[in-house]
């Protein structure tokens, strides 16, 4: 009764979600395991345009006493836990080009249900492991991120062989189950921690991604042939809507040397480094913003920066859907959609984070305006993260991982940036600065994908780098509005739904 891209949006979303959970747990529950460093008495701030309030926390003070388990366990340096959190980036980035190439011979359900395995597997052994000594649980957090590396390129590669082109913009919105895993974390560790402490955390999660397993491994399938319940008509109309662009034998060679040749390609790697750059600053750098300058304690900290994150998964369902009914509709043309929804969701927020350091102290504003620039960072899952599967859907997965490996450098070359930059002071002009060098970055690698972006499939997609006979016929539907006597011609897609 239920269409089986449902299910697979259902499973995809959840997944993302799941995944996200794992790998920012740790994330918070340091806080909890590691002894917090001497505090000084003095904790009068001078009222200056560098700071937004007198006391810290004045407003925002917790009265609830603070229990021994609270205290921490770990004598661990700032650089000690860097190196355990940044260990799982730096291997998660090394695993992008393995994850295409995997997908490519294993499968989507193998490699994807697989990675989850062995990052919830390491989520129930952390505890055990940070006992032993904290190298082991670098060891642990390198694993989680060779895993998750694998994630997402193998997603990637079932959408081209699952989800018709009229719909790949709504079904791409189920990526976004990483905000909703980011929004929820912070809140749903933090209680876990106050009642049952900070192990209980890794229990949870860990436990949580295996039993996400299971529905994977019986729910999902790498493609709709293979599988047992879909309907007649479902099978049909999928197989019709994408029997053109994806070719059946999955061990077709990755052609590299086109893909690094490909300018499409790399307008896709680059300019999602400027919006991951962008998004980095909210997920990290923002928290120590809101705590440093606006004055929120860490228990408003804590909603005001997952809250946003949430709300940004409801958007990108609003984005995806606009962008499919702009091309079913043929208002606007594929490349192009691709290219408004990209320019929105890097080069505005990147503008709008400019203006909140200008905005200074008009708390409220900042907040509209924060919440805005986040939300619609979304919109890249409409734009160039969706132009992916359009140029090459044979070969989704090695091009986002080789487009991963290229923008997700930005997760950790953001925030040191930013450190850097506020040093010396955590001031409002040095956050400006902070803001203002991350909306350079986001406007000059959007200006790659405004040249060389594009939503048409590219020659290299195919086995033989002909287009077969029909395609082009698609793409002129998908970007040239075609009309006759004033009725939008039906594409090949359309036709097949009706059935």
């Amino acid at each position: 009764m239920v269409p089986a891209r449902v299910v697979l949006y259902m499973l995809s979303f959840s997944g993302f979600t799941v995944s996200f959970m794992m790998r920012n747990d740790i994330n918070i529950t340091m806080v909890a395991m590691v002894k917090p460093p001497p505090t000084t008495s003095d904790t009068n701030v001078t009222v200056t345009s560098q700071y937004c309030y007198v006391t810290p926390n004045a407003s925002f003070t917790n009265n609830t006493p603070i229990r021994l388990e609270d205290q921490g366990e770990f004598d661990w340096s700032p650089t000690i836990q860097s190196a355990i959190t940044g260990s799982f980036y730096w291997c998660y980035i090394l695993s992008q080009v393995v994850g295409g190439v995997l997908t490519q011979y294993f499968g989507t359900k193998t490699v994807f249900g697989g990675s989850q395995l062995i990052t919830a597997i390491c989520s129930l052994l952390m505890p055990s492991a940070a006992g032993i000594h904290y190298g082991v649980m670098i060891a642990l957090r390198s694993i989680q991120g060779i895993a998750s590396g694998l994630t997402w390129p193998a997603m990637y590669a079932i959408v081209g062989h699952w989800i018709p082109p009229v719909e790949r913009s709504r079904f791409m919105s189920s990526f976004q189950g990483f905000s909703v895993g980011i929004g929820i974390t912070y809140p749903l560790c933090g209680f876990i921690i106050a009642h049952f402490g900070w192990r209980a955390v890794f229990y949870t999660t860990g436990s949580i991604g295996t039993i996400w397993c299971l529905f994977w491994y019986f729910f999902a399938f790498d493609t709709p042939a293979a599988h047992p319940r879909i309907s007649q008509q479902e099978l049909r109309y999928i197989q019709g809507s994408v029997s053109n662009q994806v070719h059946a034998n999955e061990s077709m060679p990755v052609p590299w040397g086109s893909i690094l040749k490909s300018w499409p390609v790399w307008s896709i790697g680059i300019t999602t480094f400027g919006r991951i750059w962008v998004h980095y600053i909210f997920i990290i750098s923002g928290p120590m913003y809101m705590k440093t300058v606006l004055g929120f304690s860490i228990q408003a900290n804590g909603v005001l920066s997952g809250l946003p994150f949430i709300c940004s998964y409801f958007s990108s369902v609003a984005f995806c859907y606009i962008a499919d009914v702009l091309v079913t509709r043929q208002i606007l043309s594929l490349t192009n959609v691709r290219k408004v929804f990209t320019a929105s969701s890097q080069v505005v927020p990147g503008i709008m984070l400019v203006l909140i350091g200008y905005l200074g102290c008009d708390i409220v504003l900042v907040l509209i305006v924060w919440f805005i620039a986040v939300t619609l960072i979304t919109a890249a899952y409409a734009g160039a993260m969706a132009s992916i599967v359009d140029i090459a859907p044979n070969f989704a997965g090695p091009i986002l991982a080789f487009a991963q490996t290229i923008h997700m450098t930005a997760s950790f070359l953001s925030p040191a940036v930013a450190g850097l930059l506020i040093e010396k002071s955590q001031t409002l002009d040095a956050w400006r600065q902070v803001f203002l060098e991350s909306a350079c970055v986001a406007c000059g690698t959007y200006i790659v994908y405004q040249i060389f972006g594009t939503g048409d499939i590219q020659a290299w997609n195919y086995p033989d780098q002909k287009y077969p006979q029909s395609v082009q016929e698609d793409s002129q539907l998908l970007n040239e509005f075609p009309e006759k006597n004033g009725k939008i011609v039906k594409s090949r897609s359309d036709t097949y739904e009706e059935a």
